[in-house]
């Protein structure tokens, strides 16, 4: 696997594409597009992922691109990697998921930190919270309702990512001239993880990201669009119970702030019959990054 072994230092990177290292430190502090691992010295080391990923951003600099222009373009592009690439990187992610899982069901957090560590030297933070945390939050959902792991696991594996995606959302600066998007769980839900990707995803779109959580007293959701006046407005539902009442929020608030853009997603939406969601078509924002890029690129 030779892409995802670290073995560059940080002079020799800097002599291989023409960056000078404190342009290198600075881009990867600003837009974490990727995050090299250390050696015991506390030195950086680069894989040939990492390489082939500066370089493709050098290209696009060196074409009058900016370099948040080119980190942008580089979120939404399929290219940059080869097909044997993006085998060894899905090959790769899994095994990751799978570790990472292991060490919070048995509650390992040192072993579940060095795990997700090891995924942000490998992979750009959104990769790491869409292809490994998402997917290992679903599996864990599964494992407890199907009586496989006891609501302490669950407790356990859902703070620990919710402590570190939040750290993550908290480091990303925000730009306050861009458009503005309100996050907040649907009425009467508390499950807020998959929201929290999604907030990551969208701060690190360049969106100048309110994030409110669980859900708040009714009532209050309109005297917050009323302050912020946002461009969008986000609702996650997870438990199927609460989806109705979700609907019909949002359908009131279409009607009451008609150039609001609102979208709903969450696992309670993922499993409704291809019918009911044709039904809400428009609020549906979808479960990829493919499908929110798509969602986003309408409005």
């Amino acid at each position: 696997m030779a892409t995802t072994k670290a073995k560059y230092n940080i002079k020799a990177v800097s002599q291989m594409l023409g960056i000078q290292p404190g342009t290198l430190r600075a881009w990867e502090r600003r837009y974490q597009m990727i995050r090299p691992s250390r050696n015991e010295a506390g030195h950086r080391l680069y894989t040939d992922n990492h390489i082939k990923i500066l370089k493709w951003l050098m290209e696009k600099v060196n074409k009058g691109f900016t370099i948040s222009q080119a980190v942008s373009l580089l979120e939404s592009n399929e290219e940059v990697v080869s097909e044997s690439d993006n085998f060894e990187s899905a090959s790769q992610l899994e095994k990751i998921g799978d570790d990472l899982l292991n060490g919070l069901l048995s509650f390992e957090e040192n072993e579940a930190q060095r795990h997700l560590d090891h995924a942000f030297s490998l992979f750009t933070p959104e990769t790491v919270a869409i292809d490994i945390i998402g997917p290992l939050l679903v599996r864990v959902g599964d494992l407890w309702e199907e009586n496989k792991i006891t609501s302490a696991h669950e407790h356990f594996a859902s703070q620990f990512i919710r402590s570190r995606i939040g750290m993550m959302l908290i480091s990303i600066p925000s730009d306050r001239m861009l458009p503005k998007a309100l996050l907040v769980c649907g009425p009467n839900e508390r499950h807020e993880l998959g929201l929290l990707i999604f907030a990551l995803f969208l701060k690190r779109k360049g969106y100048d990201v309110i994030y409110l959580g669980q859900s708040i007293a009714g009532g209050d959701i309109d005297i917050i669009i009323d302050e912020i006046d946002p461009t969008y407005m986000f609702m996650s539902c997870t438990l199927k119970k609460n989806m109705s009442i979700t609907v019909k929020l949002a359908e009131s608030l279409q009607q009451q702030y008609p150039e609001l853009n609102i979208g709903l997603g969450g696992y309670a939406y993922d499993r409704l019959s291809e019918i009911d969601k044709k039904l809400i078509h428009p609020f549906i924002v979808g479960n990829s990054k493919k499908d929110w890029e798509a969602w986003l690129n309408k409005r």
